[in-house]
């Protein structure tokens, strides 16, 4: 089966099929680094990550490229506020992300990058939107789109330009200068007393991008005029990915990207996060509780992503219930791995019926828009039919079956076994305890189990004798 994506342009699903043969450009919008990212950020950048994750599991080359909308109002006030550069107060939380992203297990992109470092090519930009008559000069120096003269203007949102809300989701106020048209945006903002020593000398005059260009101009530069995929949250498809593809297409007159993906919203406890209500969490939050990042991950996860996802902490719990299960199996099939090698193996029909079946439903649903919860029934299901046969498995067939899982988890990046070297301290206190058990000294066994436990080492006793695994 083909992949198919639900392209937002279209409002239906459609088969994918890249622009380069093997290869997929993929452009993601990144968080603007005044804070610490929450939960509904994240949530975004899980489902990036998942859909980079399968297009891999696919066989494609991808070049994934993320921004940091490193200057805006909110980065520039918060950094006067804090008496910071504007770059070492953003460098700040653009850390805390990267960091937030390997406790989450989300692979980073080939091109993680700052608006700063690119204003040379925004403003080579607005040059071409000037050269083809979309852009003008207000009366302070500031350069705006004329939506009035691009063509099929909104057509992203689904937008009829007689019909656009003036000062559209609020952000747009940022844009009142001395526009021509209440709906036109900025490119180009002149400098302002408030913008402090945040301001750039171009061509334009002193003063520093509008939101919108900063992701066209970055986005083409790495992925060319037009590429396969773009981004984001369903709360950018207007104003921000509108503006996207209205200044990349007048610029160059051609399409700036085939497939729009969106991701919804994301609600905790029922509710619509706010720091009022106690439900506002940035991952720091909940692993000061102690809570799991895979666990965390696991629950952002396992929703649709145009589903609105309703995240609740007490799941979390649960999960790691859930989670241990894929890890024991896993365990388990080490063991048989280790155990039955020397054992003359027969053909077993039964666990490549069973490999080809899971293989099967699980692709079939990930093809179907990223379907995750009939992805993971698959493996689930795989995992409880394997079980039923585990003790006739010789170590051949537990390594196929042990391969396919390490597969699945190339997209759902949430098993989280080592079996691996230990340190040998550890090791001699886990032949001590053998020892003592041999000479029923429990109490010894016992202490020796609790100690090993608070260092993350979990003892599980059998009848060929200890079984350990990593907390």
């Amino acid at each position: 089966m083909v992949l198919q994506l639900y392209n937002t342009l279209t409002r239906k699903k459609e088969l994918f099929k890249e622009i380069k043969k093997g290869k997929v450009t993929y452009y993601f919008c990144g968080p603007t680094p005044y804070n610490y990212v929450h939960l509904g950020n994240l949530r975004a950048y899980i489902f990036a990550d998942l859909l980079r994750r399968y297009l891999k599991y696919k066989g494609y080359q991808v070049f994934e490229v993320m921004n940091f909308t490193d200057v805006d109002d909110k980065t520039i006030k918060n950094a006067k506020a804090a008496k910071q550069s504007l770059q070492v107060y953003t460098q700040k939380f653009i850390d805390a992300f990267i960091e937030d992203f390997k406790l989450l297990n989300i692979e980073l992109p080939e091109k993680l990058i700052k608006a700063t470092d690119h204003i040379p090519e925004m403003i080579d930009l607005i040059k071409k939107l000037e050269k083809n008559g979309l852009a003008y000069k207000s009366e302070d120096g500031s350069i705006y789109f004329s939506i009035k003269k691009f063509k099929n203007y909104g057509k992203l949102a689904l937008l009829e330009k007689t019909k656009l809300r003036q000062n559209a989701d609020g952000r747009m106020k940022n844009d009142e200068y001395e526009k021509e048209d209440a709906k036109d945006f900025a490119l180009w903002k002149a400098y302002h007393k408030d913008d402090g020593n945040v301001f750039w000398e171009t061509k334009y005059g002193k003063g520093r991008p509008g939101w919108h260009i900063e992701c066209s101009a970055m986005s083409t530069k790495y992925l060319g005029d037009t590429f396969d995929i773009h981004g984001g949250g369903v709360d950018l498809i207007f104003p921000h990915h509108t503006n996207e593809i209205a200044q990349s297409e007048g610029a160059t007159n051609k399409k700036f990207v085939n497939y729009w993906v969106h991701n919804a919203h994301l609600i905790v406890n029922g509710e619509k996060m706010s720091k009022s209500k106690r439900n506002f969490f940035t991952l720091r939050d909940l692993i000061k509780k102690g809570d799991d990042p895979k666990a965390i991950r696991y629950e952002l996860l396992s929703t649709h992503y145009r589903a609105q996802l309703d995240f609740r902490e007490e799941n979390l719990k649960n999960l790691k219930e859930t989670l241990q299960k894929f890890n024991d199996f896993l365990l388990m099939l080490d063991d048989c791995i280790e155990k039955q090698k020397k054992k003359k193996y027969e053909t077993n029909n039964v666990v490549d019926h069973l490999i080809r079946d899971a293989k099967e439903a699980f692709e079939n649903a990930m093809d179907n828009d990223l379907n995750i919860s009939e992805a993971l029934a698959a493996v689930f299901t795989f995992m409880h039919d394997v079980n039923k046969i585990k003790n006739d498995l010789h170590a051949f067939d537990a390594d196929k079956i042990k391969t396919e899982m390490q597969n699945f988890d190339s997209v759902l990046g949430i098993m989280d076994y080592e079996r691996g070297a230990i340190d040998q301290k550890i090791e001699t206190k886990i032949q001590e305890r053998e020892r003592a058990r041999k000479k029923k000294d429990f109490k010894k066994a016992d202490l020796i189990r609790n100690e090993l436990l608070k260092q993350g080492i979990i003892l599980e006793d059998t009848a060929d004798g200890a079984r350990w695994k990593k907390a």
